[in-house]
């Protein structure tokens, strides 16, 4: 280390925290700017992108006030992660939460009371309970940080209440500032956490959403499991996540996987704990791993090798979207999101927000969210200006996703669209789309003929095109707002004043050419490796010690080190303790329990591979 750079970091605290217990060098941007503001006693609202670094926006500055930081966090797993990763870095950390007995609750307390802690973690239930907040009023709290704030705006309070109360934290700790940290939230859901948690009184720091490495491409869902198959044979020993949207999709998938040759590993809450362990800690350390997983996965996994997220469904919104594809990439090299979206997805998640115990307001502002992802979907703009403009960032086209790639042509449809809206207008508006293209390709089915719909007038009208192309244009009559799919589980299309409006030739309908597998038979296979000109063998075994480090103590692999510090360890080969301290993310804790056994195991491989 320079003299300059021991100078710097003696003149500021923060840098002397972020490069003495946490072992890096420099910060992310937006980190410093965020930082400043908690310790000039500012509430700080930071949206910052996947991969950003914002635990460290408020473990930094909590280490630097003193004192006792809370965090209020909404998983029981993402907290004891965070607490693990802490503790090994040195730092006194704790949560008490439901899942651990009494006995370890009222140890973490003692430990708290007595100022061993630094960092208290507490999911929001817990932390909102009269007796908590009488207990830690009596504490010098030094700083509160609210992660995954967005929860605060889109779960309905019927679900998580208590994240609607964390809005009395600023009148129960007048002196203490407050940060909100989330890497989801567009201008409304900023607008209301600034509304609710702050009554306006924040600084807010956005920083830009883009990851132009991330290629984005949506395709019609046909027969999604041979799609699924076909997308990742075109990626080879690549780590990749695929999401579905239910637990028993999800197990049925990584068996489909599997028996096709691919290693494949579940990931979903109905799981057991270990189970659930064992699969993440495989995935976080061996390569060609791809997780199957329902959204029960990603929060605090920062593997940086992830080629690819591939959506076997359509997510719930685009915040959710964002942030899952977000975990891609996160090295820096070509990446690729890939989503399956069908006419059933957009049924199944109007189910779910009308079946939720929420507000009428709050399942509104969901349909709304819905609607803007159907036609993200649907868009033959550049998928990354929409995206981007979702969040209130302009953008050129990106040149990176399926639109900007293949140009996707745009038709006029009205004549087409008008056959579609008789039918349905026709048979009651009480059908599903299946059931409407059977009319219009004047297919004589038992259902047909039982309701005697082999006598409308529509009844053949359609014949001259393919099923195919029906099913488009319902899908994206659907998406546009013309029809209606029925929300109560029915599945029936009814038509929407706009559809009308379209039905007497006062309004046009464009729609987009889908040409089957075009996206997925024109793109590339992202390039580049995780560690390009690293040895591949010494990078094995040091991961591999890392598993052995990480199960003797019974926490997640990436607690111990990151993918970074180990690919940055290989590259370096430090020899000695001196060397090993300047690896990318090795603080001093980390240094002291596991420099000696890093060090001796680079120094047994050698420079031919060899051990």
């Amino acid at each position: 280390m320079s003299a300059l750079a021991a100078s710097i970091r003696a003149e500021d605290p923060k840098r002397r925290v972020l490069k003495d217990v946490f072992g890096f060098d420099d910060f992310r941007p937006g980190q410093a700017d965020v930082m400043d503001a908690l310790l000039g006693g500012r509430h700080v609202l930071a949206v910052m992108p996947t991969g950003a670094g914002k635990s460290l926006c408020y473990q930094v500055p909590a280490l630097v006030m003193g004192g006792l930081a809370l965090v209020v966090s909404p998983l029981v797993a993402l907290m004891q992660d965070q607490v693990a990763a802490l503790r090994l870095a040195g730092v006194g950390a704790d949560t008490i939460n439901s899942s651990l007995d009494r006995e370890a609750n009222v140890a973490a307390w003692r430990r708290v009371a007595s100022g061993q802690t630094r960092l208290l973690y507490l999911a929001p239930e817990r932390l909102m309970t009269e007796r908590m907040l009488e207990a830690l009023s009596r504490l010098e709290i030094s700083l509160i940080a609210i992660d995954e704030a967005h929860c605060i705006s889109q779960w309905g309070p019927a679900f998580r209440p208590e994240y609607e109360d964390l809005s009395r934290l600023r009148h129960i700790f007048p002196n203490v500032p407050i940060i909100a940290v989330t890497a989801t939230a567009d201008e409304s859901t900023r607008s209301d956490i600034e509304a609710r948690l702050f009554a306006e009184r924040v600084e807010t720091l956005v920083l830009g959403f883009d990851r132009p490495n991330i290629k984005l491409a949506i395709e019609s869902k046909q027969d999604g499991k041979r799609q699924l198959l076909r997308f990742i044979e075109r990626h080879p020993g690549k780590s990749g996540i695929v999401y579905c949207l239910s637990r028993k999709k999800t197990e049925e998938t990584a068996a489909f996987l599997e028996k096709n040759g691919v290693t494949a590993l579940a990931y979903h809450a109905g799981m057991s704990k270990e189970a659930r362990e064992a699969n993440q800690n495989a995935f976080m350390t061996l390569s060609g791993v791809v997780m199957v997983a329902t959204i029960a996965f990603g929060m605090g996994i920062d593997k940086p090798d992830v080629a690819y997220v591939f959506h076997t469904d359509m997510p719930g919104s685009l915040e959710a979207y964002y942030q899952e594809i977000g975990r891609a990439g996160r090295d820096g090299r070509k990446a690729e999101a890939h989503m399956l979206y069908g006419l059933g997805d957009i049924r199944m998640r109007r189910l779910f927000i009308d079946d939720e115990d929420a507000s009428v307001e709050h399942k509104k502002r969901a349909h709304r969210r819905l609607d803007t992802l159907i036609g993200y979907c649907e868009t033959a703009q550049c998928r990354r200006q929409v995206l981007l403009g979702y969040f209130g960032e302009e953008a050129e086209p990106c040149g990176n996703c399926d639109n900007c790639l293949e140009q996707v042509p745009r038709a006029d449809g009205g004549a087409e669209a008008r056959i579609i809206l008789a039918a349905v207008a026709q048979s009651g508006e009480r059908f599903g789309a299946a059931h409407v293209i059977d009319i219009l390709l004047g297919h004589e089915t038992e259902k047909i003929l039982a309701r005697g719909h082999q006598e409308l007038a529509s009844f053949g009208s359609g014949a001259a095109h393919k099923k195919d192309l029906w099913l488009s244009l319902v899908r994206q009559l659907v998406a546009g707002g013309f029809l209606e799919p029925d929300p109560s589980g029915h599945g029936g299309l009814a038509i929407a004043e706009k559809g009308h409006a379209l039905g007497r030739g006062e309004i046009p309908f464009h729609y987009r050419v889908e040409i089957r597998g075009r996206a997925l038979r024109k793109m590339r296979t992202a390039e580049g490796g995780n560690a390009e000109g690293v040895d591949a063998s010494l990078l094995a075994t040091l991961k591999s010690l890392r598993l052995r480090l990480a199960k003797e103590r019974q926490v997640p692999a990436y607690v111990v080190f990151s993918d970074r510090t180990l690919i940055d360890m290989a590259e370096r080969r430090p020899r000695d303790l001196d060397a090993f301290a300047e690896v990318n993310g090795v603080g001093g804790a980390k240094l002291k329990e596991f420099g000696e056994i890093f060090v001796k195991a680079i120094a047994g491989h050698g420079s031919d591979g060899s051990v």
